[in-house]
This record gives C-alpha cells, structure tokens and sequence, in this order.
C-alpha cells in the first residue's frame, strides 16, 4: 500500500514494471511531470502534491488503485 510519507521514488521502484506506465500516467493527470528528477524522486508524495497543489490524498487513492488493478 502506498502511502504520503513514501517518496516518489519509492513509489516508482516499488511498482512492477507492468504498472509503472498506470503510475506515471496518474502523476501526470495531476500535473506531476518531471518524476525521474533528482529532486522529485526524494520528495514524499505529501510534499510533491502540496508543491503541485494537489490533495495528496486523492493522489494516494489514486496510486493504490493502480497497485490493487495490477496486483
């Protein structure tokens, strides 16, 4: 389960490589598009959605959604 003290890089790892397209696309449907950066990678969800403006619960939802799809 995912959840907003993991960092966007945990995230990416953590998913199978069959989900990591789902992942990214819903990073990006929030207007999060530079996930592979140094920087972005080390921020906690909480900490990247609050600097997109976005409600980092509904990007955690979102994200274990795909997880549960795939698993």
């Amino acid at each position: 389960m995912i959840n907003k003290n993991m960092t966007v890089g945990e995230v990416l790892r953590s998913c199978a490589d069959d989900a990591l397209e789902a992942v990214v696309k819903v990073f990006n449907a929030m207007g999060m598009h530079c996930l592979f950066c140094p920087h972005s990678t080390a921020e906690t969800l909480e900490q990247a959605a609050m600097v997109h403006g976005n409600d980092v619960d509904v990007l955690v939802d979102n994200l274990n959604a795909v997880y549960k799809a795939k698993a």
